[in-house]
């Protein structure tokens, strides 16, 4: 038996002189952010959402088992532990403000609670996925996963879903993890995370990174691709929602000093294209999805933009924009998670 833990703004202008108005420049972004067009890549759905059958428990399936440990920050050598120590003010875009002369965080113990989803049907050097902010995902995913993969529309995969550190945002140990632009956390996920799950359950994985995967939502997205952007020898896909590709990195690199913006802005349009497959969503309500640009911190611009420049490349990607919809919205993750997952896996043998 499976185990779970589971304003309108109304102005009235007086009357005076009409002034000739400039025509509107079509290259600029209008706000509240509008909808993508429509292409072979691109879809909008909504604004009713239903949970996919897929999601519904199915007795007659083999049951997938879902285990649950800790690890803690002082058994960490790359993440061994930070909590934000103030209050912070944001700034005009939206980023926390550090006070001259203060300490935006300091050193501090986490435990971080891991679910790993293993089938029944799981053998040596299995395919896998990695999952961020796990305990958003383990009452999601087990009963699409069993479905799915008793179809043979998913091959038998080991899914890992482990939580952060704590928190979020600049400062926080959640911050560090998923929104710094670096190989950091897929070393991370490579050195300690899948070592401890072999361990302990005495499952092990491909090296082959079509068989590697890695989704998330918010910056648990960015955190995703940036484990495949930085090491696509280890992931070829990305399943994202909500991705944070925003300014929101702490502490502030040079090389990337707007955060995840830099990937649309300039990191994917002047690098060669990798052999990186990814499945994104973004809200109509999203996060910021009526700031202008220069707050860099528009989440439904950022996934545009991320959309127009994979375009761009030539990359293999399927974007949706789902009306009336928030950030993370769950209506949309148990509407689109099976389809998303069997586009990714698609070609991967059962």
């Amino acid at each position: 038996m499976r185990h779970r833990k589971y304003a309108l703004l109304f102005i009235t202008l007086a009357a005076a002189p009409a002034l000739a108005q400039p025509a509107p420049t079509p290259a600029l972004p209008k706000f509240p952010t509008p909808p993508p067009a429509v292409t072979t890549e691109n879809s909008i759905i909504g604004p009713s959402y239903a949970d996919a059958p897929e999601a519904t428990a199915n007795p007659a399936v083999p049951q997938g088992e879902v285990r649950e440990f800790i690890l803690y920050s002082e058994d960490s050598k790359i993440y061994p532990g930070i909590v934000r120590v103030l209050d912070m003010q944001r700034d005009a875009r939206g980023n926390y403000v550090v006070p001259p002369g203060k300490s935006l965080s300091m050193p501090g113990r986490y435990e971080r609670h891991v679910w790993v989803y293993i089938p029944r049907q799981v053998k040596a050097g299995t395919p896998f996925m990695v999952v961020q902010d796990g305990h958003s995902y383990v009452k999601r995913m087990a009963n699409i996963l069993d479905n799915m993969i008793a179809a043979k529309r998913l091959p038998p995969m080991v899914v890992i879903m482990p939580d952060s550190g704590g928190s979020d945002a600049q400062g926080s140990e959640r911050g560090l993890e998923y929104d710094t632009l670096s190989d950091r956390y897929s070393n991370w996920v490579e050195q300690e995370l899948l070592p401890a799950v072999s361990k302990n359950y005495g499952v092990t994985f491909t090296s082959d990174p079509e068989g590697r995967a890695t989704m998330g939502g918010s910056s648990g997205a960015a955190a995703a691709f940036t484990m495949a952007w930085y090491h696509p020898e280890r992931y070829h896909k990305v399943l994202s929602y909500s991705g944070t590709f925003v300014n929101q990195a702490w502490p502030p690199d040079p090389a990337t000093p707007r955060g995840g913006w830099e990937y649309h802005a300039t990191l994917i349009p002047k690098t060669a294209k990798k052999p990186i497959r990814v499945w994104m969503e973004v809200g109509e309500k999203d996060n910021r999805f009526d700031v202008p640009e220069e707050t860099w911190h528009n989440w439904p611009l950022a996934n545009n933009r991320m959309a127009d420049v994979f375009k761009k490349k030539g990359y293999d990607y399927r974007y949706v924009f789902a009306l009336g919809a928030g950030h993370v919205d769950g209506r949309v993750v148990m509407q689109t998670l099976p389809a998303a997952l069997e586009w990714l896996w698609r070609d991967y043998p059962r």
